[in-house]
């Protein structure tokens, strides 16, 4: 049994092109110059970390990359997300500002940190990224307008008793900030692929290893899995202490959330391998 990765024709040619002149291949053919990530934020008014933010987040979709993973974007995107921007260009900015840490964003709620902790923690909004600090705790990243709407749409939550249910969580030391962002991140994963292999990779991803292990026993299987992964999120750390913390909030933890995925990963497998029996790509042969 052999397994193939492949790529559309136009993917290999941007890939084995010109690195000088990176181009993106149109479905009538035409071709048309992609840009680095300094320029397309220039050209959005973002910086680099509000563009990766926007490109996680779906707000602007990535062109293929250089050979050397760099992202790149087409002319076309970023006339499209500057045409579809709701007003100025710091429009689109506070649609990616985001807030690290309990302080900065309860400020932004409007009530005090602890306030804010223990809604965070009890899942009343989710995280939309992670930082790991010099003393190797998770600092949590929240979006501003997310946490605007909240107070605005919830204001009896920051004020007054928790309720019955935030009490018991917190009584047995509960906290649902990992798996919420977990279930966040793999969700805007898999709406940027329609690819059945690429969104199996995603699920596998998630999954402790021995659990992926029993879930796809065909090493050949994992070998195409572990190929399509995505790349770490956005801010995850380079320092080997630093990342060991943050890999643990990449794998699902609690046995239900486990199963989860798992049963979904088998489902998308199903999928994923109908497919490679009908065209011979990504699979079987």
């Amino acid at each position: 049994m052999t397994y193939m990765v492949t790529a559309p024709p136009q993917d290999q040619a941007v890939r084995e092109g010109d690195p000088a002149a990176v181009r993106a291949v149109r479905a009538d053919g035409a071709a048309h110059p992609l840009v680095g990530t300094a320029q397309a934020a220039g050209e959005l008014g973002l910086t680099r970390g509000e563009l990766a933010r926007a490109v996680q987040l779906g707000i602007v979709r990535a062109g293929p990359p250089t050979t050397g993973g760099a992202a790149r974007f087409a002319r076309a995107e970023l006339a499209r997300v500057r045409a579809a921007a709701d007003g100025p260009p710091e429009a689109l900015r506070r649609r990616v500002e985001t807030v690290a840490g309990a302080q900065a964003a309860a400020e932004v709620l409007g009530a005090g940190p602890s306030r804010f902790t223990r809604l965070a923690r009890c899942g009343h909004f989710t995280p939309v990224g992670y930082r790991i600090n010099r003393y190797r705790a998770v600092v949590w990243l929240y979006l501003t307008a997310e946490l605007r709407e909240f107070a605005e749409r919830e204001p009896d939550m920051l004020r007054g008793r928790a309720p019955a249910e935030d009490r018991d969580l917190l009584a047995a030391k509960g906290d649902l900030r990992p798996r919420a962002w977990r279930g966040r991140h793999v969700g805007l994963l898999l709406r940027r692929t329609a690819d059945p292999w690429a969104r199996a990779a995603v699920l596998a991803g998630v999954l402790p290893e021995d659990e992926l292990r029993e879930a796809v026993p065909d090493p050949a299987e994992r070998t195409v899995l572990a190929a399509l992964a995505p790349p770490p999120p956005y801010g995850h750390p380079q320092v080997p202490a630093a990342a060991a913390v943050a890999e643990g909030l990449l794998r699902a933890g609690p046995p239900d959330e486990v199963h989860w995925y798992r049963t979904s990963l088998e489902f998308a497998l199903t999928g994923a391998r109908g497919q490679a029996k009908s065209t011979g790509e990504r699979g079987p042969t």
